[in-house]
Parts: structure tokens; sequence; C-alpha cells
């Protein structure tokens, strides 16, 4: 084990040297497109992490990685919204609180026990999520009046699912929009900046976890992470200016991507990282078709009138 472990590290490393000059921008790109697909609608880790094991790095290296650089886009996507007045820390210290908790107890007990049942129920619970959002779009797009009361919710929604996240991840996101949507009542865009600051708050627990397992590896993560750093801005400033119209058709992409990704890993069985590599690089352009689909289609509308 240890000696199969020497050989990744030897093998990768010789990679990144021969490839210095081409890697670098490569990585620096990825931060940035998965940072502003992730601030906008969640699911930056489905382009970050075929990317990352595409190149070779151990799983393990790989997810340690993967956290490292996409806290800092999530920071500043969350920073970003925080300054617009979307969601108050006042209110969110009891998500917080139980998403500490949940996170660091799901690190924890994912070092214990196989996840491989999680792999195969997720896809069923997004689809579920994916029919809602289709079928009731409109109450997306403003509050409306909460289906639980905000303590129990949040001690709830907010352990299990940063359990889910430091135990799991995929998905984490998309989940935290619907309960927050359809339980608390809150418009999308609310919803999503919420979303960020929860997600920070279990990357970092999930972060601290992975570094001190030594699984992080602080080069490649601080290139890409600067690639995020724009990313997370961009994507935040461009969901707060054009709302949910534009959040929505993105979020359904991602959670979309999201299941067939998982579908095909635990049931087709996904083992090559090449063509991890080109499901990241097909969501990527659906992204971008998206997102040119909804600026033109906004321009249309403000020309109408």
């Amino acid at each position: 084990m240890h000696v199969q472990f020497l050989s990744y590290y030897a093998d990768f490393y010789m990679l990144l040297n021969y490839l210095h000059h081409f890697l670098l921008p490569v990585l620096f790109l990825t931060g940035l497109t998965a940072g502003t697909v992730d601030a906008i609608a969640g699911g930056g880790g489905l382009i970050s992490l075929p990317v990352l094991l595409g190149l070779g790095i151990p799983p393990h290296l790989a997810l340690g990685t993967n956290k490292l650089q996409s806290s800092f886009g999530t920071s500043v996507a969350t920073f970003s919204f925080y300054k617009k007045g979307y969601f108050s820390l006042k209110n969110s210290y009891q998500g917080l609180l139980f998403g500490l908790l949940g996170a660091a107890s799901g690190a924890y007990i994912s070092q214990l026990i196989s996840g491989s049942i999680l792999n195969k129920i997720i896809p069923i619970l997004l689809f579920m999520i994916l029919i809602y959002v289709l079928l009731a779009p409109k109450k997306w797009e403003e509050d409306h009046h909460p289906k639980m009361n905000e303590l129990l919710f949040f001690s709830i929604t907010g352990f299990a699912l940063g359990f889910y996240d430091g135990f799991f991840g995929p998905g984490t996101g998309s989940f935290w929009v619907f309960g927050l949507t359809f339980f608390m009542g809150y418009n999308l865009i609310k919803a999503t900046a919420y979303t960020k600051l929860f997600n920070l708050n279990s990357n970092l627990v999930a972060l601290a976890c992975f570094a001190i397992g030594h699984n992080v590896d602080y080069r490649i993560g601080c290139v890409m992470a600067a690639g995020q750093l724009i990313g997370g801005r961009l994507g935040a400033k461009l969901a707060i200016k054009n709302g949910a119209e534009f959040i929505r058709p993105i979020f359904v992409m991602v959670v979309t991507a999201t299941i067939f990704t998982l579908i095909y890993k635990n049931f087709v069985g996904l083992h090559h990282y090449i063509a991890q590599m080109i499901l990241g690089f097909a969501i990527l352009m659906t992204a971008t078709i998206i997102f040119f689909w909804s600026t033109r289609k906004g321009k249309t509308v403000s020309a109408e009138k």
C-alpha cells in the first residue's frame, strides 16, 4: 500500500515537471470555471475534481486539494452575497453550528465505513429535487410562507447536510437550495446566498480533516484558488444581477449533471479518468451555452419593453 502511494506521487510529479508550463494555465482556468459555476448554482466540483483526477493525482489527495481551492471561490462568493445583504449572520448561526457538528462527524465516519450505499441513493433524491424544480418554477422567484420552524429546520437539515458534505459531498448545495426554498420559503437567490455560507462552513471543516491527514497539495491548490477567487466573484455578480431566471436553468443543469455522473460512476463504472475530464468539459460547454442563452433572452425582453 505504501509503495503504491509513493508510486502515485512519483508518477504525478514527473508529469507535473514535464508539463509545468501547460498545466498552470489549465489549473487556473479550471478553478476560474468551477468557481463561476459553483457561485451561481453549486456543482463546481463536477468540473474541478475530474480534472485533478485526470492529471493522475491520487483520489484522496485530489479530494483534499479540491476542498482547498473551492474554499477560496466559495469564500469570495459568500462575501459578495453578504455585501449585498442577501443573508444575515445573525440568522445563520444555527445552521452553521449544526453544519459544523455534522461535517466533523461525517468526515470522521467516512474514514470508517463505505459510502457505496449513499452513492446509489443520492441520484434518486436529486432526481426528485429536479422534478420539483421543473414543475414548481414560480415558487423560486419570491419568498413564501415557511413550512418548518427555523430551529427545527437547521438542527435537522443543518446537521444532516453537514454530515453528508463531510462524508460524501456531491449535490450538497442542491440539497441546501431545495431545503431553504421548500421548507423555509426563501426565494432562489436568497437560498443560493445562504447555501454558499453553509457550504463554506462544511468545506472548511472537511479541508481541516484532509490537511491533518496530509492529503492536500498546496501548490496545485493555490494555482486553482487564484482562478476560484475570480470565478467566485464573477459567478456571484452574475447571480445577483440576473436573479432567479438566470440561476434556475444553471441549477437544473448542475443537478442533472450530478445525477448522470453518480449513476455512471456507480452503476456503469467510470474508471477512466480521461472520461471524467471529458464529462467536466461537457458540463463547462453546457454552462456556457446556458449563460449566453440567458443573456440573449434578457436582452430580447428588455428590447421588447
